[in-house]
């Protein structure tokens, strides 16, 4: 949940009369500099009256009243199973966070640590014998308890996602155009007009969005099959999909994978510019800490389906307080990186998920491991303002 404390309300009415919110990153701004992130444990008694306003979950603040806003979208304890041969396999465990209007959030983890699960889950898209439980609310609707109609009205319509691997996400035999076009018109039937679109219509929005995402000569284009297209075409393509009908919230998964730095760049200058056009709130889902550093508000670290780690960016980036999250970042070459010794590594491998540990789940492979660690999964803490981490050796050095 997101407050601001009797300690920092002066300070936040102070700034608001005397800011002049005449962009959303300033607007941005004043809710990073005053606001608790959603996920972290509240000081003892910080609830009891202390808040400008107790809201509900995720809440935030508007510039003119100081009246609570709730976030876009607050996951909370968010839990995905599978039945296996094992056993029950956990997935993604005890997983929260919250995405304001706007704001783009990087899902950062190696590959298996729940990225992908978590967005599928929150699309509601996983196969019928996973088992989730928790809470996603999606503007004050808890999608998980979603009749189906009402999920596939908001499917692409006020959440779409990016998926990976534009050429097996594309249908191979199917232009492309007709593709995006398909899109317009699954949501027609869902209600989104009382008039019904006509497929010349939903053709020419299809041509337009392809435009929009800067694909040369759109129209022509649309009649091509995926083969035709380039990778970074292709993933246009697949952008142009998913803000055809303009979502409010974009789930886009490892959109940079497969792609050569240039590309890669075009595709990330691309998508931040459909943000500030459209009004676009993002999760950002990577596995690549260049590409997270350079489009993220706030960064979350997942590692073997847990959230370890969350805080703006550049807290996580400059003061990483989980173990994992500091391998991480010491294994990432630099212009400074002596050449004539090996790269840095995280010693050991993801514990399987059949098998994991009954308490930190990196605790195996953590060089600052106490007796502590193997005892119970350690809760997500403040180690910082606007910063929570999940490791009891932090814990102790902030106590």
């Amino acid at each position: 949940m997101h407050f601001i404390f009797s300690p920092q309300r002066a300070l936040a009415k102070e700034e608001l009369r005397r800011t002049d919110f005449t962009t959303a990153s300033d607007w941005q701004g004043f809710l990073l500099a005053y606001h608790r992130p959603c996920g972290s444990d509240s000081p003892k008694g910080a609830n009891k009256g202390n808040a400008l306003t107790t809201g509900d979950r995720g809440t935030r603040f508007s510039p003119d009243t100081i009246s609570p806003v709730p976030d876009l979208l607050a996951v909370e304890n968010l839990r995905v199973e599978f039945a296996s041969p094992q056993g029950v396999v956990c997935a993604v465990r005890e997983v929260s966070f919250c995405i304001a209007a706007r704001e783009v959030l990087g899902l950062v983890g190696e590959s298996g640590s729940g990225k992908s699960v978590t967005s599928m889950a929150m699309l509601r898209l996983l196969p019928p014998q996973a088992r989730v439980s928790g809470s996603i609310h999606f503007e004050g609707n808890d999608l998980l308890r979603l009749p189906e109609p009402a999920m596939r009205g908001i499917r692409g319509s006020g959440i779409a996602m990016i998926f990976q691997e534009p050429m097996t996400a594309l249908n191979p035999v199917m232009r492309v155009g007709d593709q995006v076009a398909e899109a317009v018109l699954a949501h027609q039937r869902d209600g989104k007009s009382s008039k019904r679109m006509t497929k010349q219509v939903a053709g020419e929005r299809a041509v337009e969005a392809l435009r929009t995402v800067a694909i040369p000569d759109a129209e022509r284009r649309a009649r091509d099959y995926p083969y035709q297209l380039s990778g970074g075409q292709r993933q246009r393509v697949m952008i142009a999909m998913a803000i055809v009908n303009r979502p409010r919230l974009l789930i886009a998964d490892e959109p940079t994978t497969a792609l050569d730095v240039t590309i890669q760049a075009e595709v990330l200058e691309l998508l931040n510019e459909l943000r500030e056009k459209f009004a676009l709130a993002m999760l950002f889902i990577s596995h690549d800490l260049a590409v997270v550093s350079q489009v993220s508000d706030r960064v979350a670290v997942m590692y073997a389906g847990n959230l370890v780690e969350m805080g703006r960016a550049e807290q996580v980036f400059h003061n990483p307080m989980h173990p994992y999250t500091r391998g991480l970042l010491k294994a990432v070459p630099n212009l400074h990186s002596d050449r004539s010794q090996p790269l840095r590594t995280i010693e050991g491998t993801v514990p399987p998920l059949t098998a994991l540990p009954p308490g930190c789940l990196f605790e195996p492979r953590c060089g600052w491991r106490v007796e502590r660690c193997a005892e119970a999964l350690p809760p997500l803490v403040e180690v910082a303002p606007d910063h929570v981490a999940r490791c009891p050796v932090i814990q102790l050095e902030h106590h």
